[in-house]
C-alpha cells in the first residue's frame, strides 16, 4: 500500500509499504481523510520533544487524526466491525496499568500513540492497524470530514468543559487556530459570551466569519472581567498573561504546548482562588464528541480549508496552502486521492 513516511527532519515522501494485517484484537481500516495538526509538523521538522525523550524515532508514519471503513477484523474481534464507519483514540494505553485501570489510559506511562510515539503506525495511509478497543463508530450524519475531525474536537470539548462556563458568563479564548476555534465553538453552543485572542488580522477575520463578534490583538484587548481563559497557544508567556486576566474564582484552561517552559506565578493563582486545569488529550471526550458532531451542536466544517491528496503531505507539513485553499486552519489528507 502507499504510504507517507517521514526518514528524518524535513524529509517525506510517499512509498509502497506492506499492508497491515489485524493482529489479535486489532482491526484494519481503509482510511478515508486524515487532518494534519501542528504534532505532525513538529515531527516533520525535527522538533517534536518526543524525538529528542526517545519515545518516537525515525523513520516513522505519522497520522492521528482520521476514520475510515473497518475492512478486516483479528482473532478476538467481533465480525460485526466489518463495514463500519469510524474513527479511532490516539492514545493507546497498557491497559493493566492503575491509570489504565482507573480510566486514564491517556497518561499511562507506557502509551503508545498512533502516528506519534511508540512506533504505531499513523493513518497518512491506505490502511492502517489499531486496537478494536480504541475504536468509536461513526453514524451517517458524521461525514468524512467532521470525522476527522472529531480527535481535535474532543481535546477542544474538554478544554470547553474544563471552563466550566455557561449563560451570563465571559470567556477569553486566547489563539484562533483549530483547538483555540473548536473550544469557542463549544463555549459558544453552552451559552456563553466568547472573545477571542490571536495576532494575526487573518486568523482573527476568519473567527469573525464564524460569528464570534469579540476578537481582540493584545493592544486591543478591552480591559474586561473574564469568568474564565483557556490558552490554546504555543506562546510561552501566554499562562502568565491569562491568569493574570481570568477572574478571582475563575478557571484557567491550558491546552496549548510551547515550545520552551512557560510559569506561572502559584501566589497569584492561589490569592485569585483559581482553579488551573491542563488537558492533554481528546480520550474522555471522544465519545461525547461524536455525539455532538452527529446532533450538530457545532458544525466545525468551515475550518477544513482543503483535501489533498497523499502525494502532497510533505508540502503540506512544510507549511504550504494548497492552491484554492480557504481561510480556515486546517488541512485534510485523502489518501485514496494519491
Amino acid at each position: 500500500m502507499r504510504a507517507f513516511v517521514l526518514g528524518g527532519p524535513g524529509v517525506g515522501s510517499v512509498q509502497l509499504v506492506p499492508a497491515p494485517e489485524p493482529a489479535p484484537g486489532e482491526a484494519v481500516v481503509a482510511v478515508e481523510r486524515v487532518g494534519v495538526c501542528g504534532t505532525d509538523a513538529e515531527l516533520f521538522s525535527g522538533h517534536m520533544a518526543y524525538l529528542h525523550q526517545g519515545h518516537a524515532s525515525f523513520p516513522l508514519r505519522p497520522g492521528h487524526e482520521w476514520c475510515g471503513r473497518v475492512t478486516a477484523v483479528g482473532p478476538g474481534v467481533d465480525h460485526a466491525w466489518v463495514g463500519r464507519r469510524v474513527m479511532g483514540d490516539t492514545m493507546l494505553g497498557c491497559g493493566t496499568c492503575h491509570r489504565c485501570r482507573r480510566g486514564r489510559q491517556h497518561v499511562c506511562e507506557q502509551r503508545t500513540e498512533v502516528g506519534v510515539r511508540g512506533g504505531r503506525h499513523g493513518a497518512l495511509a491506505e490502511l492502517i492497524a489499531v486496537p478494536a478497543r480504541s475504536l468509536h463508530t461513526l453514524p451517517d450524519t458524521v461525514d468524512a470530514v467532521l470525522g476527522a475531525l472529531v480527535e481535535p474536537a474532543g481535546n477542544a470539548l474538554r478544554a470547553a468543559r474544563a471552563a466550566d462556563v455557561g449563560p451570563g458568563d465571559r470567556v477569553l479564548v486566547a489563539g484562533p487556530g483549530t483547538i483555540g476555534l473548536l473550544t469557542a465553538l463549544f463555549l459558544q453552543a453552552a451559552g456563553a459570551e466568547v472573545h477571542l485572542l490571536g495576532v494575526t488580522p487573518a486568523s482573527l477575520a476568519f473567527a469573525r466569519s464564524l460569528g464570534f463578534e469579540h476578537t481582540w490583538e493584545p493592544a486591543t484587548l478591552p480591559a474586561l472581567a473574564f469568568d474564565a481563559v483557556v490558552d490554546a497557544t504555543n506562546a510561552a508567556n501566554l499562562p502568565s498573561r491569562a491568569l493574570d486576566l481570568v477572574e478571582p474564582g475563575g478557571r484557567l484552561v491550558l491546552i496549548g504546548l510551547a515550545g520552551r517552559p512557560s510559569g506561572i506565578d502559584t501566589r497569584i493563582l492561589a490569592f485569585k482562588d483559581v482553579t488551573a486545569v491542563g488537558v492533554l488529550s481528546a480520550s474522555p471526550a471522544l465519545a461525547d464528541t461524536v455525539q455532538a458532531l452527529a446532533d450538530g451542536v457545532i458544525d466545525p466544517r468551515p475550518l477544513v480549508a482543503a483535501i489533498v491528496g497523499l502525494d502532497q503531505t510533505a508540502a503540506v507539513l512544510r507549511g504550504d496552502r494548497p492552491a484554492g485553499a480557504g481561510p480556515g486552519p486546517k488541512i485534510h489528507i485523502d489518501p485514496r486521492l494519491g
